[in-house]
């Protein structure tokens, strides 16, 4: 799609809009939803809308643990592109930013641009932008400039991902933002991937908060998705896992409902554990490893005889 003026934008997105682009171009079928759905004007000067201090801080409070989890990693993205003129928001899914970095500097910038905290940036308040379609479609999205619907938002270049909560349902988007003229197309694919690499990692962090108890697991699966994480307890049975893991291995809520062992998802129908026998050699080999060979030291930590461990190994083929 060739990029028009942008004195031209609204007229250039009207003509998209009455054609036939959206069948072919995700970007047009957003314009369409942005105009033909939420019924907006490419050309308005209204504002962005905000929300008030305590509506934000309940907006912070539905995300629970993602909250804390994205912390550290909103910092680190920061301190790497914040030299630069770029902003980091966190919003939830509803397009609220409920976190934000950005340079004392570029804080008016910011601010006037709309990319402020309480700010809400669904495609239903602000039309096609970078936190919206990414919530919208779910996926990581670049919008850039004058591919936004609003022509007052065209001097911005946005690229989101999308953050995935413990149960595999949409928990948040995670944005960085410019407003400089001068980003090339070479550093706009590093930021992108920058933050989709961020947004996965906040993901994986998030996962094991929500499982403190659980062993997690890196499924066999691409990465296309996110992290392919799985959650198993004591027995080896899985009790939780990440979007990309059920994507990738075929399961759903109903699958996870009830109790499944690791390896059956995983691929290995009948796992070595499965045999009783094999699950007292492991038992046997991990409480000697603990022991650094002591076989007394073992038994007292199985709550067993020396002797009767020492009839057990012998019975199981096991050596110090």
């Amino acid at each position: 799609m060739e990029r028009p003026a942008v004195a031209d934008h609204a007229d250039h997105v009207l003509k998209v809009i009455a054609g036939n682009e959206a069948a072919s171009s995700a970007l047009a079928a957003s314009w369409r939803r942005s105009g033909a759905l939420h019924a907006l004007d490419p050309s308005s000067r209204a504002p962005s809308q905000r929300l008030p201090q305590e509506e934000i801080a309940r907006a912070r409070e539905r995300l629970g643990s993602l909250m804390f989890a994205a912390q550290g990693s909103i910092d680190r993205l920061f301190l790497a592109v914040g030299g630069v003129g770029c902003s980091v928001v966190l919003a939830d899914p509803n397009g609220v930013i409920v976190d934000r970095r950005g340079a004392p500097c570029d804080d008016h910038l910011f601010d006037v641009s709309g990319l402020w905290t309480g700010a809400i940036w669904s495609e239903k308040s602000e039309g096609t932008n970078g936190i919206g379609t990414c919530i919208v479609e779910q996926r990581a999205v670049t919008i850039n400039r004058d591919q936004h619907f609003f022509t007052r938002n065209s001097g911005l270049f946005c690229t989101t991902a999308p953050i995935f909560d413990e149960h595999g349902d949409l928990a948040a988007a995670l944005d960085v933002s410019s407003a400089r003229g001068d980003l090339t197309e070479g550093f706009a694919r590093l930021i992108a991937s920058t933050v989709a690499d961020a947004a996965r990692f906040i993901e994986a962090e998030n996962f094991r908060l929500a499982f403190p108890k659980a062993r997690i697991l890196l499924a066999p699966t691409g990465d296309r998705y996110g992290s392919s994480l799985l959650a198993v307890d004591c027995d080896d049975l899985v009790i939780g896992a990440t979007r990309a893991a059920r994507i990738g291995l075929g399961v759903g809520a109903a699958s996870l409902a009830r109790p499944t062992p690791a390896a059956d998802l995983i691929g290995d129908a009948r796992a070595e554990s499965d045999d009783i026998d094999a699950a007292e050699r492991a038992a046997l080999h991990r409480a000697l490893a603990r022991a650094g060979g002591n076989v007394s030291k073992a038994a007292s930590e199985l709550g067993m005889s020396r002797s009767t461990l020492h009839r057990k190994m012998n019975q199981l083929g096991l050596r110090r």
